[in-house]
């Protein structure tokens, strides 16, 4: 095996690669666009396939431009990945990687390859669109992980954030093993937070910078999230994603409703608002700390209730049927042990979200062997510069 081929990228992998071809080998290439053909360089070997990064670009794509991300690319960060694609054509290509995932894996036809594209969130500025990030240290610096790598880029000017996010955090003697999390709030405040390192059992948290908690802001009501949970990192999606919610879950007055990993209530805000006095919501999630910002931010609306538990236990201790489930499961997804309560308890709506194609697609088709059946599907372009998407669904039956 030679560590250095000349390829000829095809179609986009799920993943942020490009399938080509080596002597009737699959090599996934990074770094390249489709049509392009390219010097790489081998950077795995799994038998039957090889990962490998292009170095040279010898036939470019018209769709290639001069990165968006100065720190990104190979043997730079890992932040970054499709920062020399288009913004147009990087979004054509999510399109026809989940088009793609629900065909092989979910088992459902959305769009033919060639004309499925991602939408974009707001405005759809493809830089300075990231509120919240979370950068590691080492050597008293703090940088972010090359791809794969434990090793650590300490130029901190990443195209996703705005100018000036992350000014004076370079350099600060900061231990090594430590997490800085930062978010950009709602009301314009910089909230900086250390956590760790992690001694014996346990993990110390200061804050650096501004409050442990920040201000976000979706519609009219108003949440305090601790930096260090989980909030959406798109200055827009969370009232994208909001707003698309509350048009697709077809609440009204008296109905239940089920949202499902539900972090700090996003979701559960505009369905207890539906469901009206009479109705009921229940928002569940395992963190504690998203837990009390949903308490906080949902106090005027009695009629949900905050659960911090697993999804699993919580379906489990269900005596009524939902009208409507929302679920927002992590990159893994929900899986077929929730989707199979889901439909035991007999659901006739769900909303299902996810920011993993392959992990969608099979949920989507766990659903489909329930008898659901997609009524409506988007794909936005949430995450520009890199190869991740978020998916949403209506599944009915």
């Amino acid at each position: 095996m030679s560590d250095k081929l000349t390829l000829t990228a095809g179609p986009p992998a799920n993943g942020g690669s490009c399938v080509a071809r080596h002597e009737g080998r699959v090599v996934f290439v990074r770094y390249a666009l489709p049509g392009e053909r390219v010097r790489a360089r081998v950077v795995a070997d799994h038998g039957s396939y090889w990962h490998a990064d292009a170095l040279e670009i010898l036939d470019a794509s018209p769709d290639r431009i001069d990165p968006l991300c100065p720190i990104a690319g190979v043997d730079g960060a890992g932040c970054c990945d499709l920062a020399f694609a288009a913004p147009e054509a990087a979004r054509r290509l999510k399109g026809a990687v989940v088009a793609n995932q629900l065909a092989k894996l979910g088992g459902f036809d959305w769009r033919d390859e060639s004309d499925a594209t991602a939408e974009p969130v707001g405005a759809g500025a493809p830089t300075g669109w990231r509120t919240r990030v979370r950068l590691d240290t080492a050597d008293g610096r703090a940088g972010f992980h090359r791809y794969h790598s434990a090793e650590l880029v300490t130029d901190l000017r990443c195209g996703q954030l705005p100018e000036g996010a992350l000014d004076g955090l370079g350099e600060n003697g900061w231990p090594t093993g430590a997490h800085l999390h930062v978010a950009l709030d709602d009301d314009g405040a910089r909230h900086v937070v250390q956590s760790g390192p992690r001694v014996g059992r346990r993990t110390a948290t200061r804050v650096i910078e501004g409050d442990y908690e920040a201000t976000q802001r979706v519609n009219a009501r108003v949440w305090r999230v601790p930096v260090t949970a989980f909030w959406q990192a798109h200055r827009d999606a969370a009232k994208v994603y909001s707003d698309l919610v509350a048009q697709w879950a077809h609440v009204s007055d008296g109905m239940v409703a089920w949202d499902l990993y539900g972090g700090a209530g996003i979701f559960a805000g505009v369905l207890g608002e539906g469901v009206g006095e009479r109705g009921r919501v229940m928002t569940v999630d395992t963190s504690r700390g998203a837990s009390r910002s949903a308490r906080a931010a949902l106090a005027d609306l009695p009629n949900v209730s905050v659960v911090t538990d697993s999804v699993r236990r919580a379906l489990a201790a269900q005596s009524e049927r939902a009208d409507v489930a929302v679920l927002d499961p992590p990159r893994s997804g929900a899986g077929r042990e929730i989707i199979d309560m889901l439909a035991a308890a007999e659901v006739p709506r769900v909303i299902h979200i996810g920011c993993e194609a392959a992990s969608f697609a099979r949920d989507v088709g766990s659903y489909l062997a329930h008898g659901y059946q997609v009524e409506e599907l988007r794909v936005f372009d949430s995450f520009p510069l890199t190869h991740h998407i978020e998916s949403v669904a209506v599944l009915t039956r």
